[in-house]
């Protein structure tokens, strides 16, 4: 709903309602979706921007996220007209150790952004990390404009596989390590199916390889410490079908368009399964 104003309220902005069978029934969504698919913010951000007094359409401030839209025709934020979205771009960049997942830090550590002024052409609009790799774990982190695409690559219920490479010091079994496929809770928080594997060791350091879908904050750090091993390398190898491959430490590559798309297909596909 927009604020009074005394003007006669836009059937764009009315709540969700169902149209007369008379009519053509024409593409709708949520403002929050809207936003998020042009790449403003995520989702929940979008509507704690809103809940801020922050979104208005054609001067109008909103006051709930429940707004419906066929277009983003009018809307500003921070009354800053909003651009129509782009088309949906992906990029595999390869995070180095020391650089925090967030666009500022109030302690003025450094951040992704700041190495991914170098990495990406000039031009390409804003872009959003899809999860977060902590401030010591590196490797593949997938950046993309499109909030939807975020959003359904993050979420558990797509199944998305993640693949780190654990550097680790301690006395660990495959058969310890193969139990990790049930799951496991620590400290009230569960976490589900691992898939872990041994790939090498010397005396009491190993390097393990987990493949998992979840993505919790910190989770595979959490189940090896769990597990009584102290973990000095974390590297995350693959997300999804990309992978990290030889790309360099500090450096983006774009997905091609074909992959993105096919991508896209295969989300909403699972998800209508």
């Amino acid at each position: 709903m927009r604020r009074p104003s005394g003007k006669p309220a836009s059937a764009r902005t009315k709540g969700p309602t169902e149209p007369s069978p008379d009519l053509p029934r024409r593409d709708s969504d949520r403002i929050a979706k809207l936003l998020a698919r042009a790449g403003i913010a995520s989702r929940r951000e979008v509507e704690r921007m809103i809940a801020e007094g922050r979104v208005a359409i054609d001067g109008e401030v909103l006051d709930t996220p429940a707004t419906v839209l066929t277009s983003l025709k009018g809307v500003t934020v921070d009354g800053k007209l909003v651009a129509a979205p782009e088309q949906a771009r992906l990029f595999c960049f390869h995070k180095p150790q020391g650089l925090l997942t967030a666009e500022r830090d109030p302690a003025g550590r450094p951040t992704i952004y700041t190495a991914l002024r170098n990495a990406v052409p000039p031009g390409v609009p804003r872009l959003m990390p899809v999860g977060r790799l902590d401030l010591n774990t590196e490797g593949l982190l997938l950046l993309t404009n499109d909030g939807e695409l975020k959003r359904a690559l993050e979420l558990p219920a797509t199944g998305v596989p993640r693949t780190y490479r654990a550097r680790t010091f301690g006395d660990i079994t495959q058969a310890q390590l193969e139990d990790l496929m049930d799951g496991i809770e620590i400290d009230g928080v569960r976490y589900g199916q691992i898939d872990a594997n041994m790939e090498r060791r010397t005396g009491r350091n190993q390097w393990i390889e987990l493949t998992l879908t979840e993505g919790k904050n910190r989770e595979v750090r959490r189940v090896l410490e769990h597990l009584g091993l102290k973990v000095s390398r974390l590297l995350r190898l693959a997300y999804g079908p990309f992978v990290l491959g030889d790309l360099p430490r500090g450096q983006a590559a774009e997905v091609p368009q074909k992959d993105v798309e096919r991508l896209r297909k295969s989300l909403k596909a699972d998800k209508s399964a």
